[in-house]
């Protein structure tokens, strides 16, 4: 138990000497070497004391980047009843908080456990755990707790034990090497934008790099000419009244707290000469495209692009004009009349005048188109009746041709259907050609749920056992001739006479 001490405190002395010796400012330490004292307490072996206690620990880490490295760990636990040393490798992860850096590893290698008169075992074993450095200098580190979970299952006389500890642990930690000392304080300027004329803003900003974090750095700004910047990290500059030429401006920052740390940084901005644009004019219609008759709106935008806040340029729009047509308007709209004007586009121009006598002219173009053709009546389909006993009655096959007949008016919402009932001249029944439009309207009505008043019902002249079904689109008359407005009621047919006597008579047994 005197030597391991012995050769823990000497490993210490000399880790101290060299850290001293080559302490510099890191980024983050490449190598830690710990030692320090460890305590052991057995929780399932077979021994009359389970406090293993008083041993030595320690630890080499090598950090390969910030936070992450691999570290080789060494114990050793004595009692009089038992004497346990480990030998493991594995992962460890540090968080940086300052002067307070927490870990946790996963350790895994060699346990050799020598139980007194039962000889040595060594075995695999395994410690996971953390704990909490709290840094004292640079390169010394108080490692305030570790506590781990050790186990292992040595094997004693062909019997397998295992070995559940807890293993805690303080002592000192020395961190060494690490990247190079930081580079020296940077400033970095930039203004946007970096061309302008004089009386437009210019915004100047100095991002400062390197300095320490925790002070607050100082930032003055000057300027060549007579120009003004007002600001810290981002400053804005006066430009009014400056002439036309470069302009530089310098941000000198400095740490208060540290007179050393300073930096500084350019940047140029231009005063451009004014020039003297012509005003832009655009225009648009609405509608781009109309039927011969029809009006459209013209309006039109203009601006000058030398116009600001210290540059005042006002525009008007004046003599409107047009390749066809007539245009009437003021100010920045205009009303075009196509009445009598041909098919094909026409051009509408408007001249915008800036306060400087400038001019530039905006077109835009409508598209004149004959009206079309007024919309037709147009008959669909029609429907047969064959049944000589119920010549109105509204069959299966009628009963299709009708399905398609409403799908149609309900995907034409704003057209309406006209029925022509026919009869041939041979058919009796005075009302039979009404009857068979009103079943059909019936039909469509209860059945296929279209509004009755979507709906007519006229009787024809043509020489047919049929009812035609006629679609009349919006803004369409129906007006085929030969055909009258019938208001016939949707009744159940009546069988001819002869049909109803002969189906009438009692059958012969």
């Amino acid at each position: 138990m005197q030597q391991p001490a012995r050769w823990l405190l000497t490993l210490l002395v000399a880790v101290l000497l060299a850290g001293m010796a080559g302490a510099q400012d890191q980024s983050y330490p490449k190598v830690e070497i710990f030692g320090g004292y460890s305590y052991l307490h057995v929780g399932d072996i077979n021994a009359p004391d389970n406090n293993i206690g008083t041993g030595w620990g320690s630890n080499v880490t090598y950090n390969f980047r910030k936070g992450i490295g691999i570290g080789a760990d060494f114990g050793g636990h004595y009692s009089d009843t038992s004497d346990i040393g480990t030998i493991l490798f594995g992962p460890k992860f540090t968080y940086e908080a300052g002067k307070v850096r927490p870990f946790a590893s996963a350790l895994f290698g060699l346990a050799r456990v020598s139980p007194t008169g039962l000889g040595t075992s060594n075995t695999f074993g395994l410690a996971l755990g953390g704990g909490i450095d709290v840094k004292l200098h640079p390169i010394v580190s108080w490692r305030v707790i570790e506590a781990d979970w050790l186990r292992a299952a040595p094997e004693f006389l062909g019997v397998s034990e295992t070995i559940n500890a807890a293993r805690i642990r303080s002592g000192l930690n020395f961190t060494l090497g690490g990247g190079p000392p930081p580079a020296p304080p940077t400033a970095s300027c930039s203004v946007q934008p970096n061309a302008v004329f004089a009386g437009e803003g210019v915004r100047a900003t100095v991002t400062p790099g390197g300095f320490n974090p925790k002070h607050t750095v100082e930032i003055a700004w000057t300027a060549t000419g007579n120009a003004k910047v007002e600001g810290k990290e981002t400053a804005n500059v006066d430009t009014k009244g400056l002439n036309p030429g470069a302009y530089t401006l310098t941000a000198n920052v400095s740490d208060p707290k540290n007179k050393k740390a300073t930096a500084s940084c350019k940047a140029s901005f231009t005063v451009k000469e004014r020039p003297k644009n012509p005003p832009q004019a655009s225009c648009s219609a609405n509608p781009t495209t109309v039927q011969s008759g029809t009006p459209s709106t013209v309006t039109c935008a203009c601006s000058s692009p030398d116009n600001s806040a210290d540059y005042p340029v006002s525009v008007s729009f004046t003599n409107w004009s047009s390749s066809g047509g007539k245009v009437a308007g003021s100010g920045d709209s205009a009303t075009l009349d196509t009445a009598g004007a041909s098919a094909g586009p026409i051009t509408v121009t408007a001249t915008c005048t800036d306060s400087r006598g400038l001019t530039s002219n905006g077109t835009a173009n409508v598209n004149v188109e004959n009206p079309p053709p007024p919309p037709q009546a147009s008959k669909l389909n029609e429907c047969t009746y064959v049944n000589k006993a119920k010549p109105a009655r509204v069959d299966n096959a009628c009963k299709a041709a009708l399905d398609d007949y409403a799908l149609r008016l309900q995907r034409e919402a704003d057209s309406k259907g006209v029925i022509v009932g026919n009869k041939t001249a041979k058919e009796k029944g005075k009302d039979l050609a009404g009857q068979r439009a009103a079943n059909v309207k019936d039909y469509m009505t209860k059945e296929k749920g279209i509004d009755p008043a979507r709906l007519e019902t006229r009787s024809g002249g043509a020489d047919a056992n049929t009812t035609e079904q006629w679609i009349v689109p919006a803004g369409a008359t129906f007006n085929q001739a030969g055909t009258m407005v019938t208001s016939e009621k949707a009744t159940p047919d009546k069988p001819k006479k002869k049909a109803a006597k002969k189906a009438a008579a009692p059958k012969k047994q």
